[in-house]
């Protein structure tokens, strides 16, 4: 594994640390190597002798995001990208853990380990690999009996897998044997209940890590509440893409001009973005059903269901923060909100132990903010710096400073005719790019 020398100290922000409802005012954190060895009120220690020096006044930090259900690309064709802007908009946008809870097993271990290497830069990767598939298709996995759960939970963990999903599954009892393999495999089970209420409630019964994906009902009562809050089941909305109605990507593309983000235009192609952002459809705000999802959310976490963020890889890094904005629409506090996309995603995947909250002796993963959260969280998406395992980058450029610092090389469409673009790299120009030809793919 990658591991960064030396000690960064980063002073004079407001620190939201997760550590309960605590917030350092003026605070310092001390990092040493990679992982996070003093944090408090500036004025508590000194700077360490030989320490590189970052001033955050202003600005609020917080732990780096968990996002714990982010499909996206990692490879095709059994070629892993050297440089992806698909992993660098999502680390400029302070995601530091992902989770994808379906993708090709080959393809995502190997970027998986490439990034812990420090051969890739990206943040953490963590992936059930291929889902369990229970219906009649190609990639079927058949379970008819505990052994054959062992042999497909096996099978996974052997690849690199500590999660795995269970998607499908047709029977109960087939869902069941899954659960008991995973217990005697020591593996999370993450579940999709396929828009089907009665179908969750049982996953919720039978003790799955959580339920991924909304509920497909506009409330939940007393009965749903009583059930869920007496097992230590998570749940993760997904509200982007929402059960039940009008869902949140739809809402954010029609009431932000997306395409013109200054973060996420520098690290997605235009020939991607413009395309699904520019002209967008509307509604109006009561057509939308995915702040009734958000409001259920709220109301479990209440009850004491943990919520976390999952942002589907809708739109890379970015909608991690609308998963955020809808939960605080739902009715969740600022630091509520962090909390979800911080911490609870971190104790879903068993990892709270090294990522989630920013204290001694954790791995410093964080994201320095220029803009108050705790008084306005829909401004949590102006990062200015991200720190991922000792590591810190400038989100503007994904430049690593510091001790060590590294120049990113430009995407493959920034390069064309040595002209430059506004960040300091060649920036695509095509004669016949207006009209959708020219330089439009392909691998950095």
């Amino acid at each position: 594994a990658d591991k960064p020398s030396g000690i960064t100290v980063i002073s004079g922000a407001r620190i939201v640390t997760m550590k309960g409802d605590e917030v350092i005012d003026n605070g310092r954190i001390v990092v040493t190597n990679n992982r996070i060895t003093a944090i408090g009120k500036a004025s508590d220690f000194a700077v360490p002798a030989g320490a590189r020096t970052i001033d955050a006044a202003g600005k609020t930090i917080i732990p780096g995001l968990v996002d714990v259900h982010w499909h996206g690309a990692m490879g095709e064709g059994g070629l892993i990208p050297q440089q992806s802007w698909v992993n660098y908009a999502s680390l400029a946008f302070g995601v530091t853990t992902l989770h994808d809870p379906s993708n090709d097993t080959a393809t995502i271990y190997t970027q998986s380990e490439l990034q812990r290497a420090g051969q890739v830069v990206g943040p953490r990767i963590f992936s059930t690999g291929a889902v369990l598939y229970g219906a009649k298709a190609n990639e079927s996995a058949v379970i008819n009996n505990l052994y054959d759960a062992l042999t497909h939970l096996k099978r996974l963990r052997a690849g690199g897998a500590s999660t795995v999903k269970s998607y499908n599954q047709p029977r109960r009892d087939q869902r069941q044997q899954i659960l008991e393999a995973a217990r005697q495999t020591r593996m999370i089970v993450v579940p999709e209940g396929g828009s089907l209420f009665q179908m969750n409630m049982s996953m919720v019964v039978d003790g799955h890590t959580g339920i991924e994906h909304s509920l497909p009902v506009a409330n939940v009562y007393d009965d749903v509440k009583q059930l869920w809050s007496q097992t230590q089941v998570s749940y993760t909305p997904t509200l982007g893409v929402a059960f039940g109605g009008l869902d949140g990507e739809h809402y954010w593309y029609a009431r932000h001009d997306v395409w013109k983000h200054p973060l996420l235009s520098k690290y997605v192609p235009k020939s991607v973005l413009e395309p699904r952002a520019v002209r967008r459809e509307t509604a109006p705000d009561e057509d939308f059903n995915v702040f009734n999802a958000a409001r259920a959310a709220v109301e479990l976490q209440r009850v004491g269901v943990p919520v976390n963020i999952g942002a589907h890889g809708q739109r890379e890094g970015l909608a991690a923060h609308w998963e955020i904005w809808m939960l605080a629409r739902g009715g969740m506090t600022p630091l509520e909100a962090i909390r979800s996309a911080t911490l609870n995603g971190a104790k879903y995947l068993g990892m709270d132990k090294d990522i989630g909250s920013l204290e001694p002796g954790k791995l410093a993963d964080l994201v320095i903010i220029d803009a108050d959260v705790l008084k306005d969280i829909e401004k949590s998406d102006r990062v200015s710096q991200v720190m991922i395992n000792g590591r810190l980058y400038d989100a503007a450029t994904m430049n690593q400073t510091g001790a060590t610092p590294k120049t990113r090389k430009p995407f493959f469409f920034e390069t064309s005719r040595g002209q430059l673009s506004p960040v300091g790299f060649p920036r695509l120009i095509d004669d016949e790019s207006e009209h959708g030809h020219g330089v439009c793919n392909g691998h950095q």
